[in-house]
């Protein structure tokens, strides 16, 4: 299961929701690597993630999951790294060197952490109709002026050419004002999804109508 190879056996199964930018991420890169692959639903407004079935293939009770050649794989940024090391011919999306390596991780945990508590959360609020404040906003905010300050150096995340980190990175981005949080007054931060939006095999996640923004101060 180590042996790098250009295309699985069979079609990689991916358990999704079509608003669920954590399964985006992993359904973009599918795309990007031109993988064959089938989508099964999970309904999340259905509590579907909370079936015996389902918690069988992941006791957290949370998408995305794929199954491939008789693999389970859960989490998102977990699916992206298997995904580039038994599919990425090219080893681009992946560095294997000691400082690429740490920089795509870096992004990793920024994915876990101020992009899921900020943008992303404020976007479950408006989805899902749970209370709001400004507090998720904010953390998008200086989130996004770290971001926009770093593209101001470099195309992408971690250099030159795209990563996982892009992967990850993109689409509660890209989604931040589904949650009333603007992207205007980031250019590279734009520029750079733009970016991302012209990769062959590009595909975009279903919008939801967005929100008027938060204020914040």
């Amino acid at each position: 299961m180590n042996t790098t190879q250009a295309h699985p056996a069979q079609p990689i199964r991916l358990f999704h929701h079509p608003l669920s930018g954590h399964v985006h991420r992993v359904e973009l890169f599918l795309s990007l690597l031109g993988l064959p692959f089938e989508k099964v639903l999970v309904d999340l407004t259905k509590g579907e993630t909370r079936t015996p079935d389902f918690l069988a293939r992941n006791p957290f009770g949370q998408l995305p999951v794929i199954e491939d050649d008789g693999v389970t794989i859960a989490d998102s940024n977990a699916i992206l790294v298997y995904l580039a090391r038994r599919y990425d011919t090219s080893g681009a999306w992946l560095p294997a060197d000691a400082l690429g390596a740490a920089q795509v991780q870096r992004w990793f945990s920024v994915a876990a952490g101020p992009l899921a508590s900020g943008p992303a959360s404020a976007r479950v609020a408006v989805l899902f109709g749970r209370p709001r404040d400004a507090a998720p906003a904010q953390t998008a905010q200086k989130l996004f002026a770290v971001m926009e300050a770093h593209l101001a150096q470099q195309p992408f995340l971690v250099g030159a050419a795209p990563t996982l980190a892009d992967v990850s990175l993109y689409t509660y981005t890209a989604h931040a004002p589904e949650g009333g949080v603007l992207l205007d007054v980031y250019p590279n931060l734009r520029a750079w999804l733009a970016r991302i939006e012209a990769l062959p095999g590009f595909v975009g996640m279903r919008c939801h109508p967005a929100a008027e923004p938060l204020a914040v101060a």
